[in-house]
């Protein structure tokens, strides 16, 4: 189970997996359109265990898995705002894409594919702790093709093709594919920023959290697992369960200025749930150990030190919505010359 294929490579969670499986010892194909940016790998660039590939999921071909052990599928765009842009290529990469490349890697020979899905497909949830047996209630374009991609991938499961889902908590922490339109990031930002926190919906809503390591240590837990311990298997992914208003305030007491908390009445979001963690922790023996805390600070010194800063390009909606109208610019300016 050496030569693992990532899509998404060039994404938050995805140049973060990569790391990780150079670090243990696998040969990795970063597979992505790196829409944000094409030098994410450059400390990667004379490994010889990485290889670098540029391309769209949906032109993949099963020559393209040729020696492939394992695919870790992370290929997607990737939140609700940024899914609610054009809900047909939401469609289109999210649930066929991801279907396509799971019949790819079938048809090719490949062992083992690992699915990257969400929490957010329970929705409003009901209870105390949402397992992997609860019944989703997705209420977002995202997270309907998130679990759509669940279901119709899982068909393909075989004797020789296992199939395998992670379903992430909310995710935070330091990628070089930085984001700050996660919930903790954006509050670290803001709070850097602008001295202040603000909060939609009164702050009572539960969210699931993970550090985005912790998201990739779990790919590669469930890459070298036994194949009968993870075969058709879903896991919650994540550290704990956090109101937004608790988040608010530990971000405002893990940095070193005053902070002040904003709480507005009115949100439209209507996701509440507050997720089981205890299969990942009894059948992978894994347990996500990087703290909210912690997570704040590496953000706060590498935003000090410049490593990262709050470029267009940290915001996926925003970037998504700029790509997106550049091409239709594009296919504009064609038909005019076509017309003309």
């Amino acid at each position: 189970m050496n030569h693992v294929l990532v899509t998404g490579a060039g994404g938050y969670i995805g140049c973060v997996l990569v790391d990780e499986l150079l670090d243990n010892g696998f040969r990795v194909t970063a597979l992505d359109r790196y829409f944000f940016g094409e030098d994410v790998f450059r400390q990667h660039q004379s490994n010889p265990n990485f290889r670098q590939q540029k391309a769209d999921i949906r032109d993949l071909r099963p020559q393209d898995f040729a020696g492939v052990n394992a695919v870790c599928d992370l290929a997607a765009l990737s939140n609700d705002p940024s899914a609610d842009l054009d809900p047909q290529l939401t469609e289109a990469v999210n649930f066929a894409g991801r279907l396509h490349v799971a019949n790819c890697a079938r048809e090719a020979g490949v062992d083992r594919y690992v699915l990257s899905s969400s929490c957010s497909i329970y929705g409003i949830g009901e209870g105390e702790g949402l397992d992997e047996t609860t019944p989703a209630r997705p209420l977002t374009t995202y997270a309907k093709a998130s679990l759509k991609a669940e279901e119709r991938t899982r068909e393909l499961m075989s004797d020789d093709f296992t199939w395998t889902a992670i379903r992430n908590a909310t995710v935070f922490g330091l990628s070089r594919r930085m984001r700050f339109d996660l919930v903790i990031n954006l509050m670290t930002l803001n709070a850097v920023q602008k001295g202040k926190i603000f909060i939609l919906g009164g702050g009572r809503q539960w969210r699931p959290l993970v550090h985005v390591r912790d998201v990739a240590r779990a790919f590669v837990r469930v890459i070298q697992a036994p194949r009968e311990t993870v075969q058709g298997q879903l896991f919650n992914v994540g550290l704990a369960n956090y109101q937004v208003l608790s988040l608010a305030y530990i971000v405002r007491e893990t940095l070193p200025f005053p902070i002040e908390v904003e709480i507005a009445p009115d949100n439209v979001d209507q996701r509440n749930y507050k997720v089981s963690f205890d299969k990942l922790r009894t059948r992978l023996g894994f347990a996500p150990g990087v703290t909210i805390p912690e997570g704040i600070r590496e953000i706060y010194e590498a935003m000090k030190t410049g490593q990262v800063f709050p470029g267009p390009e940290t915001s996926t909606v925003g970037w998504y919505r700029t790509l997106l109208e550049a091409e239709r610019l594009v296919e504009r300016a064609k038909l005019n010359g076509r017309l003309l």
